[in-house]
């Protein structure tokens, strides 16, 4: 079995009007809410193999803050600039190239993309939305090779976001 975290970048700044998109890193929301999302998945006792991130500041930082709370050695994440905007069909190719050592892979991004990839990788009717800003998506799939995940073929594990954490 393999498990995907599909985790969206927390809330980026726009303090900087004239700053190149891929350059923008996080705003204090976003700085307080990836390890409030950390925590989260860590009480949930989970220990990713793999972290792999867009390359973008804001996807970068997401992926670091998250990776301290786990205990994931930062120096291990790995970036990989398709994950940069990817669209529904570049994050399969992505997923589906992923080594088969890793069991458990969390997987760092950007919007629309992601939302598109969750509602198309689901194996229910189960349709969100949005994937917020450090939302978490969690699916597991019955298979043995990353390379063998095929649309509608992961069961939704939970989906979580940091403005579920203050109802």
């Amino acid at each position: 079995m393999k498990t995907l975290y599909i985790v969206r970048h927390a809330k980026s700044s726009w303090a900087e009007a004239d700053q190149r998109d891929f350059d923008r890193g996080l705003n204090d929301r976003g700085k307080r809410d990836a390890p409030r999302m950390g925590k989260r998945l860590s009480e949930k006792d989970i220990h990713p193999e793999l972290l792999l991130t867009s390359p973008a500041k804001r996807a970068w930082s997401t992926a670091k803050r998250i990776a301290d709370i786990l205990k994931y050695p930062k120096e291990r994440i790995q970036t990989d600039l398709q994950l940069y905007h990817a669209d529904e069909d570049t994050l399969l190719f992505t997923v589906q190239k992923i080594d088969n050592k890793h069991n458990v892979v969390m997987l760092f991004g950007h919007n629309p993309g992601l939302t598109d990839f969750v509602n198309s990788i689901a194996d229910t009717e189960v349709y969100i939305d949005n994937v917020p800003t450090c939302g978490v998506v969690v699916f597991n799939f019955h298979i043995d090779a990353w390379k063998d995940i095929k649309w509608k073929g992961g069961k939704l594990q939970f989906f979580d976001y940091p403005k579920a954490l203050d109802d």
